[in-house]
């Protein structure tokens, strides 16, 4: 079984949880995921099986999208509702106050990551120094953040919900933060839900409920995707025959005898095929004019 299985991820699982139950569900050892979510977080967790597995450190650095709901008028230390209460104050902001704030946080930021993250400082992860209760300063580092709107906003609970497509590396839960310190009332995640990853929406994904009743009825070819569907967003060269034994052997091929996309750059990365078949991904090097083989899944 080789492709992309598109979860539903549930709240309270780790991404190593998901994996572990789709192995299981599967009966299948060689399962990779295409981006972590946090616990409390809901939604698209592209899951990787078999030879798909590989693809696992050369996916896209695609915009994800995310629904974040937030709370203002309290603080905690992991800036989202199931950390440690901080302050907790009385605020009445209304749906113009935050709208007004928006545009600070559209397109290129820099983001403090927060200490409960995977981050590393001197080779130590800083959630494993928050939990020694050990704060350190950490450096901004520049995301992007291509939209950004007020879906709600309950003025009575100083409750609101945001829709946020960003790119890779991005805290929500910062931003729901520096949207309260602004106001001076604090602010924290109250829950979080990925509609959008590796070009893949909550349309497209299942539940591991769902997942284990497709399989009980032997229907799991109905939701498999193929490996090639989470690299759509490269450009594709097809190769002959005789080509494709070189490249599937491991042999570079000469740019000169193929049909290369048009304005093709140096490193760029591209979907192999011979006839309708993919069978991996290319770097285009324009020093050697030669498309060397970068992963095969074959």
């Amino acid at each position: 079984m080789n492709g992309i299985i598109v979860i539903d991820k549930q709240s309270d699982f780790t991404s190593f949880d998901v994996i572990a139950i789709v192995r299981g569900i599967l009966r299948e050892k060689k399962i990779g995921h295409s981006g972590t979510l946090d616990p409390m977080a809901t939604g698209v967790l592209p899951v990787l099986v078999g030879k798909a597995a590989k693809a696992q450190d050369l996916l896209p650095d695609t915009d994800k999208e995310y629904e974040a709901s937030f709370r203002l008028g309290i603080t905690t230390d992991t800036l989202d509702i199931t950390g440690t209460v901080r302050t907790e104050t009385s605020c009445s902001f209304t749906a113009n106050d935050i709208e007004s704030l928006l545009p600070r946080f559209r397109g290129d930021i820099m983001q403090i990551p927060p200490m409960y993250s995977a981050v590393q400082k001197d080779g130590v992860r800083l959630y494993d120094l928050a939990r020694q209760g050990i704060e350190v300063e950490r450096e901004a580092r520049p995301v992007h953040i291509s939209e950004l709107e007020l879906l709600s906003f309950d003025e009575k609970t100083q409750c609101g919900k945001l829709r946020i497509v960003c790119s890779k590396g991005t805290y929500i839960r910062v931003i729901c933060d520096d949207i309260g310190k602004i106001l001076g009332c604090g602010g924290v995640m109250t829950a979080l839900r990925r509609t959008k990853a590796c070009g893949f929406t909550v349309e497209d994904a299942v539940t591991l409920a769902q997942l284990q009743e497709m399989k009980n009825n032997d229907n799991i070819g109905s939701i498999l995707r193929p490996v090639d569907s989470i690299f759509m967003c490269y450009r594709s060269v097809r190769i002959s025959e005789k080509q494709a034994v070189r490249y599937k052997n491991g042999a570079s091929l000469s740019m000169a005898r193929l049909h290369m996309p048009k304005e093709t750059a140096d490193g760029e990365l591209l979907r192999i095929y011979s006839g309708n078949e993919f069978l991996g991904l290319g770097t285009a090097d324009k020093d050697s004019a030669e498309l060397k083989v970068r992963k095969n899944f074959i």
